[in-house]
C-alpha cells in the first residue's frame, strides 16, 4: 500500500513536470493607458506587483487597445514569445478564444468576461459587496435624497455593481434615489465633468463612477460633495471629500494564477472550467478611500450620527452597519449577500423570492434595474 501510495504521488508529480513552464513570458492588453488611475492602471501595478516577485516571470504590456482590435496584438505579443496572455476588458472575450483556438499552446486568461476554452480561463476581482458598502455611507449622507452615478458602459458588470450600490443606498434611506448617467467610455475624463454636473443640476449631492479617472471626484469636490473612489486609491484628489471607495487587488488572482502554470497545475489543457471570481474573502478587492483606510476619518462622526432602526440589527449607526456587512462579507461561508430576497426591480416584478441568493450565473448576466434606479437602462427586460 505504501509503495502504491509513493508510486501515485510521484506520478502526480511527473504530470506537473511535463507541464510546468520553468520560464513565463505574460503580455497584458489593456483597453485604456497604464496612468488612468483607474481599471487599466491598476492591472498595470498588479503586473509590476508579480513582475518583481517571480524571477522566472518576465512580463510585457501594450495599452489602449480598442476593442475589436484585440486579436492582431495577440498575435504580436506571440510572435514576441509570450506564452501566456492577459486581455483585460469585456470587449475583448470573443478575440481572446479566436486567438486560443490560433494558439493552442500559448495560455490566456480573460478578465470579466465568461466564454473559456481548453488554453483559456476567465477572472473577475469583483465590486459588488464593496459598492454596496459604499452605497450604505452614501445612502447616510445625501441630504436631497438624490446619489448620483456616473457610468462606462451599460453592461451587467456595472448593472450589478450599481443595483448593490442602491440597495446599499436605500437600505439605509429607503426614499432615496441613485440616478445614472452613462458615458459610453472606459475613459473620458471631459464627459465625466459632463455627466457629473448635469447630476449636480438634477439635485445629486453624493457620487459614485465607473470611468478610470479621479475627474468625477475633483468634480463633486468643487461643489464641496462627498464622494465614492474607484479602482485605485484617490483619496489625495480630494482629501475632505472622498468618503471611502472601492480598491483591488489583481496581484492575488495574478499571483495564484501564474504560479499554477509555473508549477504546471494549470496547463493549455485543463483551463475550460478555471474562473476565478475573487471578492473580498480572497483578498481581491478592498473598502477604502486608500488602502488601509476604510473609511476617510473626515466622515466617521458623520456616519456614526447618522442611527437608523434596522430591522436585523435594531438601533444602530452606519459606520457600525458598514463594519458589521464587511465582516459578514469577509466570512468565506457568507452569510449575508445584498441580492437577496425578496428583491425588487424597479418595474415591481420580483426577481428574488424571500429566502433565496442570486446565482453567480444570474450576477454575471444581470441585465434589470432594482428599485430606486433612476435614468435610461439599455437592455432592460420588458414587462
Amino acid at each position: 500500500m505504501r509503495k502504491a501510495i509513493i508510486g501515485a504521488v510521484l506520478v502526480v508529480m511527473a504530470g506537473l513536470l511535463v507541464g510546468a513552464q520553468e520560464e513565463i513570458v505574460a503580455g497584458f492588453i489593456y483597453v485604456g493607458p497604464i496612468g488612468d488611475l483607474g481599471w487599466t492602471y491598476a492591472h498595470d501595478y498588479a503586473r509590476r506587483l508579480v513582475d518583481e516577485e517571480f524571477d522566472w516571470l518576465t512580463t510585457m504590456y501594450v495599452e489602449s487597445v480598442a476593442e475589436g482590435q484585440e486579436g492582431a496584438i495577440i498575435d504580436r505579443l506571440v510572435a514576441q514569445g509570450c506564452n501566456v496572455i492577459f486581455t483585460t476588458s469585456f470587449g475583448f472575450m470573443d478575440g481572446t478564444i479566436e486567438a486560443a483556438a490560433r494558439h493552442p499552446d500559448v495560455i490566456f486568461g480573460h478578465c470579466s468576461g465568461f466564454k473559456r476554452a481548453p488554453n483559456s480561463m476567465s477572472y473577475m476581482a469583483d465590486f459588488y459587496q464593496v459598492y454596496y458598502l459604499n452605497g450604505l455611507m452614501a445612502g447616510a449622507l445625501t441630504e436631497t435624497g438624490k446619489v448620483g452615478y456616473v457610468g462606462a458602459f451599460p453592461i451587467p458588470e456595472l448593472k450589478r455593481h450599481i443595483n448593490a450600490f442602491t440597495i446599499g443606498v436605500k437600505e439605509v434611506n429607503p426614499e432615496a434615489e441613485v440616478h445614472v448617467r452613462w458615458i459610453y467610455s472606459w475613459y473620458d475624463p471631459g464627459a465625466a465633468k459632463e455627466a457629473t454636473e448635469a447630476l449636480i443640476a438634477e439635485g445629486c449631492d453624493v457620487f459614485a463612477f465607473t470611468e478610470d479617472s479621479p475627474t468625477v471626484i475633483q468634480v463633486a469636490a468643487e461643489h464641496a460633495l462627498p464622494s465614492f473612489a474607484h479602482y485605485s486609491p484617490m483619496l489625495e484628489f480630494a482629501p475632505e471629500y472622498v468618503v471611502s471607495g472601492q480598491l483591488v487587488h489583481w496581484e492575488a488572482i495574478y499571483r495564484d494564477f501564474l504560479l499554477k502554470v509555473h508549477q504546471g497545475i494549470y496547463t493549455t489543457t485543463n483551463l475550460q472550467h478555471v474562473d476565478y471570481w475573487w471578492t473580498l474573502p480572497q483578498g481581491a478587492v478592498e473598502l477604502g478611500a486608500d488602502f488601509g483606510v476604510a473609511i476617510n476619518p473626515v466622515w466617521e462622526d458623520e456616519l456614526k450620527a447618522y442611527v437608523i432602526q434596522h430591522p436585523v440589527f435594531g438601533d444602530i449607526s452606519v459606520y457600525d452597519l458598514v463594519f458589521i456587512r464587511l465582516s459578514q462579507f469577509a466570512d468565506p461561508g457568507i452569510t449575508f449577500d445584498p441580492f437577496q430576497g425578496p428583491l425588487y426591480d424597479r418595474k415591481g416584478n420580483l426577481v428574488v423570492p424571500e429566502g433565496m441568493w442570486l446565482s453567480y450565473e444570474s450576477l454575471i448576466t444581470m441585465e434589470w434595474a432594482v428599485d430606486g434606479v433612476v435614468g435610461p437602462w439599455p437592455g432592460e427586460p420588458e414587462g
